[in-house]
């Protein structure tokens, strides 16, 4: 319903419409004639009733709804998730670090961390530590990118684009209940998040999916300033979920030699036993 609501029928190739349309965007009877399925069958679809469905009636609806990738992928996982065969739980996701992407990220001179499918950061450098102060001021471990974006308000200040963070963990979020509807921790942290803030229940509702964390990150540093960060993640097969986030400076903002003062400050306040500040910020209602 959400996503038919935004293509109109000129974005779909259909005549322009002359009544008075009582609904925003296609009709299920225009879905379905577009998906190539009855319009019996596309209500089913839309109510959720997706057991057997083929490839080719997913590649149809995904072509009527204009799905990117993403959102094509989220579906296909959501119609696995419906199998009888898919009703246990087949593995448990892995919050390990191995050692050997341990030692990778310590060998690393670039701000690296590991990432999972819940947000939470498993594993970073002292880079990434000294890149993410603000998220571990929390006594909480591990650390959670979607929390901090969410609960406390220095994210605010620290996101130069608060709004396209808070979108993208969101969708993010959507995206990994795709692939793994049934991890009870990430079910959990989903229902904490819908309960205590307002702009995560809103984007919750806009059924948005994203799959990757790539991208440009802004960054406002309380000790470097402003940061421009490429973001390059590469997915850990081994270990389902689990991706390495690598970020790069932008040469022509003056990046590299931000990351330098960083790493300065960061061996200077080890060096000194400056302890990391403590406790935990308390849920906004925003």
């Amino acid at each position: 319903m959400v996503r038919r609501a935004r293509i109109t029928p000129e974005r779909a190739g259909l005549p322009s419409p002359s009544d008075r349309r009582r609904v925003v965007g296609l009709r299920r009877a225009e879905v379905a004639a577009l998906a190539g399925i009855s319009p019996g069958y596309y209500k089913r679809v839309e109510r959720g009733v997706v057991g057997g469905i083929s490839a080719s009636v997913l590649a149809g609806l995904a072509r009527a709804l204009q799905l990117n990738d993403a959102e094509r992928a989220y579906l296909a996982d959501l119609v696995r998730g419906s199998s009888p065969s898919r009703l246990g739980h087949p593995a448990p996701p892995a919050h390990a670090v191995r050692p050997f992407v341990q030692e990778l990220l310590a060998a690393t001179s670039l701000p690296c961390c590991v990432l999972d499918d819940r947000l939470d950061v498993l594993a970073a450098n002292d880079l990434a530590r000294a890149l993410y102060l603000p998220l571990y001021e929390s006594a909480d471990r591990p650390v959670n990118q979607a929390r901090f974006t969410f609960y406390d308000a220095a994210s605010r200040d620290y996101w130069s684009d608060w709004d396209a963070m808070a979108d993208l963990a969101v969708s993010l979020l959507r995206g990994s209940s795709g692939r793994d509807p049934v991890d009870p921790g990430l079910a959990g942290l989903i229902t904490e998040l819908r309960a205590h803030s307002t702009d995560f229940r809103t984007r919750w509702a806009a059924y948005d999916v994203a799959s990757d964390t790539a991208g440009v990150r802004e960054i406002n540093h309380p000790l470097v300033g402003h940061l421009t960060l490429e973001t390059h993640s590469i997915p850990l097969p081994e270990d389902p979920g689990q991706r390495v986030l690598v970020h790069t400076p932008c040469p022509a903002a003056g990046a590299t030699g931000q990351l330098a003062l960083l790493a300065s400050c960061g061996a200077d306040l080890r060096a000194a036993g400056v302890p990391r500040p403590r406790g935990r910020h308390a849920p906004r209602g925003g």
